[in-house]
């Protein structure tokens, strides 16, 4: 709530905003991350949890490198202090879109296949059927409306949440709803059949065959079984992530020894693979780990786009051609 007042120029909730991230930084990173230098290598190490997050994906704590707001500046400067070792540089692999992805594979809706088919801007693409303009049209506003939506119908976000993250009333962030879910019929017929099978079977499915229970999907209280409905929505799109994430990891470190490459997989973070490798192997790995991730586990109709940079440090990357 407090971010959404920020938004829309309430200087108050601006300035908590600011100090809550601030204090977060300071806390969790600018004054801890000296005190768990590594005496024997000079280095951070943290560590990688398999059985923590419900969603199957890895977790880290001790510190925790996933939660630094990459999108700030004050975020982009703690990822400064990560560095390549002499000689040597970081790679980046970073799917793109992850989860849009699997849910246009999932849903198999033809308006979101066909978007990520041709490459196009799936956001610009929603904001063109949600506000009945050309996509050459779309402002930056419509755009960043239409994103909030996308991810809200994977998450199962409620009309008066939705409301709340783009600034608007109730009553206009439900019909921005409707409209999405008339441009993409393919998502309501998903959400609906896979509440039914979480109601029958009492679990939903990773495209892999992993099992999330729901125990409360026909509890009598409304709380428990709406929440129970939106997570049997969400679950099989991020559990499917992990999978993948967890698959590409395998086969890069794969990859890697069949190429006698003196690379190493250093870090995971969400839909990121950092690796440290001499300069001279940059291109080589990049090619390798963009095979890799691509090929984990192939999507039907819709592309696995993997983004990858390389540099000095985490902070300072650049695409690198592959």
């Amino acid at each position: 709530m407090l971010e959404n007042l920020a938004v829309q120029g309430f200087e108050s909730a601006r300035k908590i905003v600011q100090w809550r991230e601030l204090a977060k930084i300071k806390s969790q990173y600018a004054d801890a991350l000296p005190g768990l230098i590594s005496p024997l290598d000079g280095r951070i190490h943290t560590t990688l949890n398999q059985t923590i997050a419900s969603t199957g994906r890895l977790s880290s704590s001790n510190p925790n490198l996933q939660n630094i707001p990459i999108r700030t500046e004050i975020g982009r400067e703690i990822r400064k202090a990560f560095v390549s070792s002499e000689g040597n540089v970081l790679l980046s692999a970073d799917y793109s879109q992850m989860e849009l992805r699997i849910f246009a594979h999932m849903t198999r809706d033809p308006g979101l296949m066909d978007a990520f088919a041709a490459g196009q801007d799936i956001h610009r693409r929603t904001a063109s059927l949600v506000f009945g303009v050309a996509e050459s049209e779309v402002t930056s506003d419509q755009r960043r409306h239409a994103k909030t939506i996308n991810f809200a119908v994977i998450y199962g976000m409620g009309d008066i949440r939705l409301a709340a993250e783009m600034g608007v009333d109730r009553a206009t962030a439900s019909q921005w709803k409707k409209r999405y879910f008339e441009g993409f019929p393919g998502v309501k017929e998903y959400a609906t059949s896979v509440v039914e099978f979480a109601r029958e079977h009492g679990y939903v499915k990773t495209l892999l065959g992993r099992r999330r229970y729901t125990p409360d999907i026909s509890s009598r209280v409304p709380q428990f079984r709406t929440a129970a409905e939106r997570e049997a929505v969400n679950a099989p799109v991020q559990g499917t992530g992990a999978d993948i994430v967890k698959l590409a990891m395998i086969s890069c470190d794969t990859g890697i020894r069949e190429n006698s490459l003196s690379a190493s997989m250093i870090l995971q973070v969400h839909d990121e693979l950092l690796f440290e490798c001499p300069k001279g192997e940059a291109s080589k790995l990049a090619a390798i780990v963009r095979h890799c991730m691509q090929e984990a586990h192939p999507l039907e109709g819709v592309p696995m786009n993997v983004d990858v940079k390389t540099g000095a440090s985490w902070s300072e990357m650049t695409s690198i051609e592959v």
